[in-house]
C-alpha cells in the first residue's frame, strides 16, 4: 500500500471516530433529557418499586424505580369541604432512594403537599406475594397553605408497609392524570 492508500485509510478511520465520537455524545443527550425530574435512584439497595400503606385504609403510596430513576404518587381522600371524599393524586416533585434513605416531596393539591424522609427496611413478609415484604420508616411532614399563601406544617413518625399484589402485577403504572391540581 502506497502513501496515499495509508493517507486514505487515516482518513476513513479518523471519519469513524468522529462518527462514533458524535454519536455517543447525541446518546447521552438524548439519555439526560428523557429523565423524569422526580429523582435519582442511582445507588438504591433494592428495587422497592410498588404499593405501600398510607395514612388512613384505602390510601397508598406507588414507588417505581426504572433505570435509576424514581417516580410515584400518593393516592389520598380528600380533607377539605370541597374534596372531602374524593381521592386525591399527588405525584412526586422530587425524590431520592440511595441505599437504604428514601424521601420524597409530592406536587402541591389544593393547597397540601407532603415530605418523606426516612428508610427501608425488610418487613416480616417473606414474599413480596404478602403484605409487610417491606417498610418504610421515617418522618412525614405535611405542609398546608392556605389563602393567603402562609405555610403551617405538621410533622408525624410514620410507617408504610408493602401492600401485596397479585404476582403478574408486581410493578404498577401512574393513574394516566397528571395529578396538577391547585
Amino acid at each position: 500500500m502506497g502513501n496515499s492508500g495509508k493517507n486514505r485509510a487515516k482518513s476513513i478511520l479518523l471519519f469513524v471516530l468522529v462518527l462514533a465520537v458524535a454519536a455517543g455524545t447525541q446518546t447521552t443527550k438524548k439519555q439526560k433529557n428523557s429523565q423524569p425530574v422526580a429523582g435519582s435512584a442511582a445507588s438504591a439497595a433494592e428495587d422497592i418499586s410498588g404499593m405501600y400503606s398510607f395514612l388512613k385504609e384505602g390510601e397508598f403510596v406507588q414507588i417505581n424505580l426504572d433505570q435509576g430513576v424514581v417516580s410515584g404518587y400518593i393516592s389520598r381522600e380528600g380533607q377539605l369541604d370541597s374534596d372531602q371524599g374524593q381521592f386525591l393524586d399527588q405525584f412526586f416533585s422530587k425524590a431520592s432512594i440511595q441505599g437504604h434513605d428514601v424521601s420524597f416531596t409530592t406536587k402541591p393539591v389544593h393547597g397540601v403537599w407532603f415530605e418523606f424522609k426516612g428508610r427501608f427496611d425488610r418487613g416480616p413478609a417473606d414474599s413480596k406475594l404478602k403484605d409487610g415484604y417491606y417498610v418504610l420508616r421515617g418522618t412525614l411532614t405535611e405542609f398546608t397553605s392556605d389563602a393567603t399563601n402562609n405555610i403551617s406544617s405538621k410533622s408525624r413518625e410514620v410507617m408504610f408497609q408493602w401492600l401485596a399484589q397479585p404476582e403478574g402485577q408486581l410493578r404498577s403504572a401512574p393513574p394516566t392524570t397528571n395529578g396538577d391540581q391547585t
